[in-house]
């Protein structure tokens, strides 16, 4: 009889934990500063929209998720990183891609014997506007990542997908997923009113 009971107990308990451990998943996926934040700011992995030499995909996926944080009316777009709560980092998927370009750029201060600058490939202008070329390799999924700013600094991802094609719009499929998630953990309650830092 009393194995009965434990049984009986045991039973009735694993249903109870597991509703518990699916509402406790649920706010996991997006951590609490989608709750409470109220400026967003978008770049892409490279740099703001404004940088000369950005990638033209990359500067278009900004446009694209901006008029998706519009449309959602969550969250106010910053002009300025330091103002936002968080950052969506965006990146257009391209297996390998070249640019080149052309601008006047004062010469560099680097000894002849210092080799390349970091991150650039040898004969890479050390001037990002000069003349020069850039070459990238990379994943062929569209990325969307979010990251906090913490003194002037980008920590996390607090969020991260990726997915072919995920940035296009007219439907940014990464922003929906984003705002879906964001929305079942914290479901909005009335839009943003605050001005633009």
């Amino acid at each position: 009889m009393k194995h009965c009971k434990v049984i009986l107990l045991f039973l009735v308990l694993i249903p109870v934990l597991g509703l518990a451990q699916q509402k406790a998943k649920k706010h996991n996926d997006v951590p609490a500063v989608f709750q409470n934040a109220h400026y967003v700011y978008v770049e892409a992995v490279d740099g703001d929209e404004l940088k000369p030499g950005l990638y033209p995909e990359d500067r278009q996926a900004i446009y694209d998720v901006e008029d998706g944080l519009r449309d959602w009316n969550r969250y106010v777009l910053t002009t300025r990183r330091e103002g936002a709560d968080f950052v969506l980092v965006v990146r257009k998927g391209r297996i390998a891609s070249a640019q080149t370009r052309a601008g006047v750029s004062a010469p560099s201060r680097l000894p002849p014997s210092a080799g390349p600058v970091s991150g650039r490939a040898p004969g890479q202008s050390g001037d990002p506007d000069g003349i020069g070329t850039t070459a990238e390799v990379g994943p062929e999924n569209d990325i969307l990542r979010v990251y906090q700013v913490a003194d002037g600094k980008l920590t996390g991802p607090l969020w991260s997908r990726e997915i072919q094609d995920g940035l296009d719009a007219p439907s940014v499929v990464l922003l929906r997923q984003l705002r879906t998630a964001v929305e079942r953990a914290y479901p909005s309650q009335h839009p943003p009113s605050k001005p633009t830092p």
